[in-house]
């Protein structure tokens, strides 16, 4: 594998460029700071735009940020949408970037992403786990599951993907809309928002969408070892919110949870200040 190929240059403490992946796949990263990494991975149909109002947490941390294979600016590809692909390719930007000691944070699918790294490679290179507005099984029957797919509703996943299908830019307009508390996104988010969601191919969008939805990584939860920051919104229009987290902040050892209660899906983004803080307070404890 390539080492980090930088292309970009902005200022002293920021690059970005591209890491290319064992199976030859160039994925798009950013690398803001110094200190120690914080590594964050974006969910489903999204990219790193969606962390820019943590580029502040450069100031005291190393911010790495990257778009996922067939995400963002990273190459598109038929290849490896799933969720174990996509866990081995956030372990080698780790490896391309040295980086060590690592918090290593996903929201929504990127926290799926998160504990299938923590399966495969445990806590080599990683010091700290971030699990944010996230199911471990989007198709678990269980009464924390507050996804479309619980009680294993493979029709709800369908319909899902026929819809994007039908219609990717409705589909773009309602999906963004609901990651917002209020269900309606800023006019200047939505705009944004949309246009990075409408970069993926459909075709790449329905095979990580039906990978990840089926993945089951509750049994993962109880393994973790290292601390873990859990933290969600409460989303009245889209999952997950505070009885997912709930769960998953019981099922993690000693995990650390938070709710920010005037977000939903988009916790970092609708109370940034809040979350950064968080982050920050987590990071800077003596057993994290």
């Amino acid at each position: 594998m390539d080492l980090f190929e930088a292309v970009e240059t902005h200022g002293d403490n920021h690059v970005a460029g591209w890491v290319q992946t064992t199976d030859g796949v160039r994925l798009w990263v950013n690398v803001r700071g110094t200190g120690r990494p914080v590594i964050m991975v974006h969910g489903w149909t999204m990219s790193s735009l969606f962390w820019r109002r943590q580029d502040v947490l450069s100031d005291t941390f190393q911010v790495v940020t990257l778009d996922l294979r067939g995400h963002g600016r990273s190459q598109t590809t038929p290849r490896g949408h799933t969720v174990p692909r996509y866990a081995t390719d956030v372990r080698e930007v780790i490896s391309a970037l040295r980086l060590k000691n690592a918090l290593l944070l996903g929201w929504s699918m990127g926290g799926s992403v998160v504990l299938e790294y923590w399966q495969q490679y445990g806590a080599d290179k990683v010091s700290a786990l971030g699990l944010v507005e996230t199911a471990p099984y989007p198709m678990s029957p269980a009464a924390w599951n507050m996804h479309k797919c619980h009680g294993h509703s493979v029709q709800a996943m369908n319909d899902d993907l026929a819809a994007m299908a039908e219609d990717r830019e409705g589909f773009a307009d309602r999906f963004v809309n609901a990651m917002f508390l209020a269900g309606q996104a800023p006019h200047h988010c939505l705009k944004w928002m949309k246009r990075e969601q409408l970069k993926i191919p459909t075709s790449v969008a329905s095979s990580i969408y039906e990978d990840y939805a089926q993945r089951d990584y509750t049994g993962v939860l109880p393994t973790v070892t290292v601390p873990a920051l859990v933290l969600y919104g409460r989303s009245r229009h889209m999952c997950f919110g505070p009885s997912t987290g709930r769960y998953v902040a019981g099922s993690v050892p000693g995990s650390r949870f938070a709710i920010l209660d005037k977000s939903g899906h988009l916790p970092f983004y609708e109370q940034a200040d809040d979350f950064n803080e968080t982050l920050t307070s987590f990071l800077t404890q003596p057993d994290s």
